[in-house]
């Protein structure tokens, strides 16, 4: 009777089979009632006795969101206006405010807040409550802040729609879009999360978007890294194999000679979110994109957004950041060059200082290292040298860079850059070489472990073999995109091409992290001058060193034969298949060549393309682009544009990265412009730019640096790693002993 079964009549039940169907439907409710009590468990030990507080402006439906999220939790919901601020008045908000004005509202509405407490609830506050520090710091002891943030012209047209009567800052002469811009500045202080809130989504969907952020808020342990040359046991989640963010920018390298990357790969935003910041600032956008990819017990939003703050606020000649300039027909200047130090480095370099600071422990002393090819170790210097006093006596920094591998005025900024916790030492081979080094001092235990236990001196690494150096790069590759949207050139989800000067590989991987993000990239073009090793590889699978000498060239930059960051990408196609990336990299290091298989060729024959240029086409292209525009390239910028005219097919934009500024390397743009006065003096050269009013006009901050670099020297030293391992012990027996 209990289990009756219908025209089966053929079957024959037994004992046996009877108490097996029995066994399975106690099982089945069984499981059924345990997800229940997970869910319901999940739930309240999301909020336990914490609070979940919206915060936002007025029209970001804190309201409705608090109530459905209540509903969800199965909690209280608590409505500061309507529950709080009214009945403590015994009067509408409205009333109140006409009632007092603006700024005693803004007191009286601080003090009701103060007086007020719950735990376990979902609080909505009001669009102004952020704007009284007191009452906010009061509300953050309590639980997590949630910022719903709307874009401003979805508000308005919210707004548009109600009757607004009661919003504090409302008078003649002030409009309401001003009034919400003001007000940025203090969700951006006090939230925790960030919720980003397109245009038309539907409250339930910010409602689950509010909780998925809090469940990652509480569970940063999801967050960890692995090396590209870990093995499938190395990828437990055992406490002791676990790297996070703050161990990595430590770290730097993988013990094992891998190279960090995240175990769950990057966030990918949805197209509504990556819309809702085409109105955005490069500052607001960098913020975004980093806090979805720091979890914020690594780096929270507040520390994050002053870090933000202090690399790109006041650093950069241009107030754009990283502006995109048309070029011609379809082709698009990224110009990475505004930075203090003239090349797309500062973009990273003026930001990881500060999160490295942040992130390292107070007990021990770190010397950073860092290998060159030209432009790196300028920038690095630079950025540590702005790091505060206190930060500046536990962290210096030891530059290695080709002596007879860099322009003249890359070394006179290198030398001139160098600060009290900040020197230069000038290597008698090639970058290949100082990178090589770099990675064999690392994995040196002996010789790290020495330093630790002899000076209580780390080892970290600035290159952009560290996380922290390439995260800040995807932000303009991203920023590029929704800048020609925001400009009409295309409409949000048509493609784009990126085209790279690409030597260490680190910027068009970037790329290819912001096109997993979701910014839509069709085709990531690999532009190499004729040390034209990942050209070869991207078109054949074959990586062959054997034979191959590095050739000086005019785009110092991309003299790289060992490109460090396609370790992170092999791995990335791979699927994180760590053995095989370890597999390759031995026989690269043992017998100077690998070869992909097909199918991982043509995953990565799916994303790149790749040509390279010659010295006699990098002089033609600036020449040709300066009678034609009025625009002077940098050599870099010059083999990529060459490049992108070759295999570009104009169906779509093609943004170039512009990464250095023209003036870095003025015998070659001078020799390029058939100016036949080359002049050897740095200084010299760049008064002889200068004199030709070209566009974009030389780098004032160079100058600035070439005029007070004088008599000033830097160290030099044989390729040998044993002498290079002396100065650095030098160096630490001098700055923190």
């Amino acid at each position: 009777k209990m289990f009756p079964i219908r025209y089966r009549p053929l079957r024959l039940i037994t004992h046996k089979s009877l108490s097996s169907m029995c066994l399975k439907l106690m099982f089945s409710r069984h499981v059924a009632f345990a997800q229940m009590w997970k869910a319901w468990f999940s739930s309240h030990s999301l909020v336990g006795n914490k609070n979940i507080i919206l915060m936002g402006p007025p029209g970001a439906g804190k309201t409705t969101v608090g109530r459905i999220v209540g509903q969800k939790l199965d909690c209280p919901v608590i409505d500061i206006d309507d529950d709080v601020l009214e009945t403590t008045w015994n009067m509408s908000v409205s009333e109140k405010l006409q009632d007092v004005g603006n700024e005693q509202f803004l007191e009286e509405e601080g003090k009701a807040l103060l007086k007020f407490s719950a735990s376990g609830s979902v609080i909505s506050l009001t669009g102004s409550n952020p704007m009284h520090s007191a009452a906010m710091r009061h509300m953050k002891k309590t639980g997590i802040v949630v910022y719903l943030d709307v874009p401003i012209p979805v508000i308005l047209s919210r707004l548009k729609s109600v009757k607004v009567d009661r919003i504090v800052g409302q008078s003649p002469g002030v409009s309401l879009k001003d009034i919400l811009l003001f007000r940025k500045q203090f969700y951006k202080r006090w939230h925790d999360i960030r919720v980003l809130c397109g245009g038309d989504i539907a409250a339930e969907v910010v409602a689950e978007k509010v909780l998925d952020a809090v469940k990652r808020y509480q569970n940063s342990e999801l967050e960890t890294f692995i090396s590209t040359r870990s093995s499938v046991a190395g990828r437990s989640m055992e406490t002791d194999s676990c790297k996070y963010f703050s161990d990595v920018v430590t770290e730097g390298l993988a013990p094992d000679g891998g190279l960090f990357v995240p175990k769950r790969g990057l966030p990918k935003l949805t197209a509504g979110e990556w819309q809702s910041l085409i109105e955005s600032t490069y500052i607001e956008r960098a913020q975004v994109i980093l806090e979805r990819c720091i979890h914020p017990a690594d780096i929270p939003a507040s520390k994050l957004a002053e870090i933000i703050g202090a690399a790109y606020g006041e650093n950069f000649a241009c107030s754009k950041i990283a502006p995109v300039r048309h070029l011609a027909g379809n082709q698009f200047l990224l110009e990475l060059f505004h930075g203090p130090t003239a090349s797309f480095k500062d973009f990273a370099l003026q930001m990881m200082p500060h999160i490295f600071a942040h992130c390292i422990p107070r007990s021990c002393n770190y010397l950073v290292l860092v290998a060159t090819s030209g432009d790196t170790g300028s920038a690095v210097l630079d950025g540590f040298s702005r790091l505060h006093d206190v930060d500046k006596q536990r962290i210096a920094v030891m530059n290695f860079f080709p002596e007879d591998g860099v322009s003249p005025i890359q070394k006179s900024q290198m030398i001139g850059y160098q600060k009290e916790n900040a020197w230069s030492v000038g290597v008698k081979s090639d970058f290949d070489f100082c990178q090589t080094a770099i990675k064999q001092i690392f994995t040196n235990s002996d010789y790290t472990g020495f330093l630790t236990v002899e000076y209580g001196t780390a080892l970290a690494a600035a290159n952009s073999i560290n996380w922290a150096r390439l995260l800040p790069q995807i932000i303009y590759h991203a920023s590029a995109y929704l800048d020609l949207v925001h400009q009409g050139i295309v409409p949000f989800g048509s493609p784009v091409d990126v085209c790279i000067p690409t030597g260490n590989f680190g910027n068009i991987l970037a790329a290819l992290y912001a096109k997993m993000m979701g910014i839509p990239i069709r085709k990531c073009i690999c532009a190499s001058n004729e040390n034209s090793v990942l050209t070869d590889f991207i078109r054949t699978g074959v990586y062959d060193l054997r034979g191959r000498k590095l050739i000086p060239t005019f785009s110092p930059a991309v003299d790289i034969l060992k490109s460090s960051n396609l370790e992170r990408y092999l791995h990335l196609i791979a699927n994180e298949d760590g053995q095989l990336v370890r597999q390759l990299y031995n026989q690269l290091e043992n017998q100077g060549h690998f070869q992909l298989q097909k199918d991982l060729l043509e995953k990565l024959q799916q994303d790149l393309v790749a040509g390279w240029c010659s010295e006699e086409d990098c002089l033609a292209a600036i020449h040709s682009v300066y009678s034609t525009t009025g625009y002077i390239l940098d050599t870099h910028t010059a083999v990529a544009k060459v490049v992108a005219d070759r295999l570009q097919d104009r169906t779509c934009p093609v943004i170039i990265s512009s990464t250095a500024h023209y003036s870095k390397f003025a015998p070659a743009i001078l020799r390029a412009l058939r100016i036949a006065e080359i002049k050897q003096n740095p200084l010299s050269q760049l008064h002889l730019l200068s004199s030709y009013s070209p566009l974009p006009p030389v780098h004032c901050g160079l100058l600035e640096t070439l005029k007070k670099t004088g008599s000033e020297d830097h160290q030099v030293c044989a390729a040998d790693m044993s002498m290079l391992m002396s100065r650095i012990e030098t160096l630490i027996q001098n700055h923190f002993m």
